[in-house]
């Protein structure tokens, strides 16, 4: 619990109004030496707005286990972002695919007191009873990534964009072969069963219809690279000639680019999904079949780290009118190409 009397939520909403609009950017990262600060290397917090140094915020952070790029990715960004203020102490919870672990958690999260919590659920349906008993403990909640069943479980709750990534992917191919009404298109999913899998093929093939192209062949692997590299294979077995693939992840896409490499085929160009540091590096180098991947961003616990800290503090956005933080934060699904990669490799997660 921290040390300074708590802020809680209810309190701060009322006091919110009069402390808003503070402006985001940092202007600068070279605070004024003192001589505490040139004994001790503590973290410095940027100055200006929103990124002064605040009272104390006491957060704990709950995510599944990092087995998977993309998610160690997430809680490494979450602890990198805290790492740069010093008024947040942040408290991680071991990664767990277990929910009634991941429960018992935020209990301990809720008896230590703690002035918010940011989770990215495992299951977010298993986890919205005791979000709303966060919340109705006066803790700041903010869900990230995988969404509670009841919206009076969170604050605030930060998305990526499944749909959007599939518009992406579909719109890119249109560009690439919009001319080309019998060109053949292929899709590897991720897990079927998954509404995130549902909701990107569903954009895909939104997007392919707008210049009249759809799918011709499809397969689902499991977001591993086992997985990716056995759906693949089956896929090239199944279709002796394709212009376009579009991979759902670039987790397993490790596995289909390694059985794409084994068929020996390279008849067609391929556009990867979330945005790994391999795969933005083989689109800067150009050597391989892939030309483009769609942005699943594994920043969202950061962001959310963020938005907890401005929340409990009664801060809120700076560039928006707004004077409350939101209630939703979507964020969009860029395509990566060989002439934007630049900017966004630095964002990039390693698979």
């Amino acid at each position: 619990m921290s040390a300074r009397p708590r802020r809680r939520w209810v309190a701060a909403a009322g006091a919110v109004a009069a402390a808003s609009l503070l402006v985001a950017g940092c202007t600068s990262n070279e605070p004024q030496e003192t001589e505490e600060t040139a004994t001790q290397e503590a973290p410095q917090a940027p100055s200006g707005g929103n990124d002064e140094q605040g009272d104390e915020v006491v957060i704990g952070f709950s995510a599944p286990a990092s087995d998977h790029g993309w998610m160690g990715s997430i809680t490494k960004s979450a602890q990198d972002v805290a790492a740069e203020y010093p008024d947040i102490d942040l408290r991680v919870a071991e990664g767990t695919n277990d929910v009634n672990l991941q429960i018992s958690q935020i209990e301990q999260f809720i008896n230590d007191g703690v002035d918010a919590i940011v989770l990215l659920p495992f299951d977010g349906a298993a986890l919205t009873e005791v979000a709303i008993k966060a919340m109705q403990a006066g803790i700041v909640v903010v869900n990230v990534d995988r969404e509670f069943d009841d919206p009076t479980a969170a604050r605030t709750t930060v998305l990526g964009d499944n749909y959007g990534m599939g518009i992406s992917a579909g719109r890119f191919i249109c560009d690439q072969l919009g001319g080309t009404p019998d060109a053949k298109v292929a899709e590897i999913a991720g897990i079927d069963s998954l509404p995130l899998t549902q909701d990107r093929s569903k954009g895909f093939a939104d997007a392919l219809g707008e210049c009249g192209l759809k799918v011709s062949n499809r397969v689902a692997a499991d977001f591993t690279v086992q997985g990716g590299e056995a759906a693949a294979a089956n896929l090239l077995q199944a279709a002796p000639e394709l212009d376009a693939i579009w991979n759902h992840d670039d987790d397993q896409g490790v596995g289909v680019l390694a059985a794409i490499e084994a068929a020996n085929r390279d008849e067609f160009f391929m556009v990867g999904g979330a945005g790994s540091k391999n795969v933005m590096e083989a689109i800067k180098a150009d050597d391989t079949v892939l030309k483009a991947t769609v942005i699943y961003p594994s920043t969202q616990a950061a962001d959310g780290i963020k938005l907890a800290r401005l929340l409990v503090q009664g801060k809120s956005m700076s560039d928006l009118v707004e004077v409350e933080v939101p209630r939703t934060v979507q964020l969009y699904a860029p395509v990566v190409t060989k002439e934007n990669v630049d900017q966004y490799l630095p964002t990039a997660f390693e698979s």
